[in-house]
């Protein structure tokens, strides 16, 4: 594995090295020159809550704030003097690019690191203070990787890739070592899944020194890479990815990375973007530090994972894996993180016009604390009211809730798993359209650069005319975009087809119950 500079491919599978050849590589990682020791530290509130003995390893405390650090400086350490002496160069939105940098100054190598022109200040700004050059280079990670392979092979750079290598999982690897130091007596292991560099160095190393540890990927469900390859037996490529967790927004696992995960991890699970909200405000109530989004998501997974497993008086670790959080995020978070409890729920309820008739709704409420309330007239005889509902005992109650209205004579929809009522709806203005229209709703993720916006105009709204627009930032490197459209049945293929061209994640939201309840004629 030394003097191995070069990613794994499909040809190399017959010599990929064995668990025994990880062991002696994570071992002997010299990531400690650059790296810390991080604490394995007690979430003293939430193993009263769970029941469990949860700990949590603070990869949050390196010196850029990620494990990247570790898997970097590794693979950079093992290069040849003519290879130091031309430079390295990566493709990054965050954190790699953060430990690239970093380690390139403890070796004395020069670190270029291309980033879509999406990237936040805060991030570009910090891989400098490191010592490294940046290239701002397209719109999205796959055309900066295009970009840095690009000047990789026009200037001899040597390419660090962000995770299927196994010099970099071997780098990542050195998190297990840590682990089963600090607490041997660990009954689960949680870890999240990106592209899987750390999932499988982690797990290659437990299954070698305590193979009764079991160790769980977790992944976001809207980039869920991993679940895909283990469905398909081989990895895949999916069509797009959520951008909330970007730290694991990975479109396809690395070769080796599913290699390893496939053969040693013993499950996987995949949490929503509420779940991991819950488990940021977790981190913090415990510890007091901000994790990233995918920094929290390995907790995510052990909370959802302990519930359906019904695990009791277990030892359980999760990775803080990151914690280079855009502070504008917080918003999203905190608006979302109670509905990942389950201790908040939506609900639209249609209310005769009547006098009497919002009290008697009160009064079926029983008390319970309303989080919020929005109401404007518009029918003589029936108003569609969005509310919120603070609850103590998460979905049971929210189904009791449910069906005392019904009971009462009120319809009553449960909108707490919906996206678009979550991000778009109880924010909007408006109301219904003052006459007929023949429109259709859209959903998309805008990223975050100058001309986004002109580009998607270009392409849509000169030709059909926008009836609804709503733009939502939480301080991600993307927008969240709802828009209305006028289209005649004979021009869906044709508005398809434009949609593929203007190459932003979209979804069709004509039939969302939230939009026929309070936007829709």
């Amino acid at each position: 594995m030394s003097n191995a500079p070069q990613p794994t491919t499909d040809s190399q599978t017959d010599t990929a090295p064995d668990g025994a050849a990880y062991l002696r590589e994570i071992l002997r990682a010299p990531v400690y020159e650059v790296a810390q020791i991080t604490p394995l530290q007690p979430m003293k509130r939430l193993t009263a809550r769970m029941g469990n003995q949860i700990q949590l390893k603070r990869e949050d405390r390196q010196p850029v704030h990620s494990f990247k650090l570790r898997g970097a400086y590794n693979m950079m350490a093992q290069l040849t003097e003519a290879q130091r002496q031309a430079g390295v160069i990566a493709a990054s939105a965050g954190n790699h690019a953060q430990g690239l940098a970093l380690s390139g100054q403890q070796l004395g190598v020069s670190a270029t690191i291309v980033m879509p022109r999406t990237t936040p200040d805060i991030k570009v700004d910090a891989v400098r203070s490191f010592g490294g050059k940046v290239v701002l280079h397209g719109s999205n990670f796959d055309e900066a990787k295009g970009h840095a392979e690009q000047l990789a092979h026009e200037h001899g750079y040597t390419f660090i890739p962000p995770f299927d290598h196994p010099a970099v999982i071997a780098g990542q690897g050195t998190i297990g070592v840590e682990l089963v130091q600090q607490n041997g007596h660990l009954d689960y292991i949680f870890v999240p899944v990106g592209g899987g560099g750390l999932a499988a160095g982690v797990a290659v190393l437990i299954k070698q020194l305590m193979p009764n540890i079991k160790v769980i990927g977790v992944e976001a469900e809207d980039s869920a890479c991993l679940r895909a390859a283990l469905d398909a037996g081989e990895p895949v490529t999916l069509g797009q990815v959520g951008m909330f967790a970007d730290g694991v927004a990975v479109k396809r696992i690395g070769e080796e990375t599913f290699r390893l995960c496939q053969q040693y991890l013993d499950d996987s699970i995949t949490v929503s973007s509420d779940e991991i909200c819950s488990a940021v405000k977790d981190i913090f109530e415990d510890t007091r530090a901000i994790a990233e989004p995918s920094g929290a998501l390995s907790l995510a997974g052990l909370k959802k994972y302990v519930d359906q497993q019904q695990l009791h008086d277990k030892q359980l670790a999760a990775i803080l894996s990151g914690a280079n959080l855009n502070f504008h995020g917080l918003r999203y978070v905190s608006e979302r993180c109670e509905l990942g409890e389950k201790r908040e729920g939506l609900l639209a309820v249609t209310v005769p016009e009547q006098p009497g008739a919002f009290l008697n709704f009160c009064h079926i409420l029983g008390g319970r604390a309303v989080t919020e309330f929005n109401y404007r007239y518009s029918d003589a005889q029936l108003a569609n009211v969005f509310v919120g509902v603070r609850l103590l005992q998460g979905q049971e109650e929210l189904d009791s809730i449910i069906a005392d209205l019904r009971k009462g004579g009120y319809p009553v929809v449960d909108l707490s798993d919906d996206e678009m009522a979550k991000v778009h709806v109880r924010y909007m203005i408006g109301g219904r359209p003052s006459k007929p229209l023949k429109e259709r709703l859209y959903s998309f993720e805008f990223p975050e650069y100058p001309g986004a916006l002109i580009k998607f105009l270009n392409t849509l709204g000169t030709r059909w005319n926008i009836s609804l627009f709503n733009y939502r930032n939480h301080g991600a490197d993307y927008g969240r975009v709802l828009c209305g459209f006028e289209l005649e049945e004979a021009d869906l293929l044709s508005f398809t087809s434009h949609l593929r061209e203007l190459g932003y994640r979209w979804k069709d939201e004509t039939n969302n119950p939230a939009y026929r309840f309070f936007l829709a004629q």
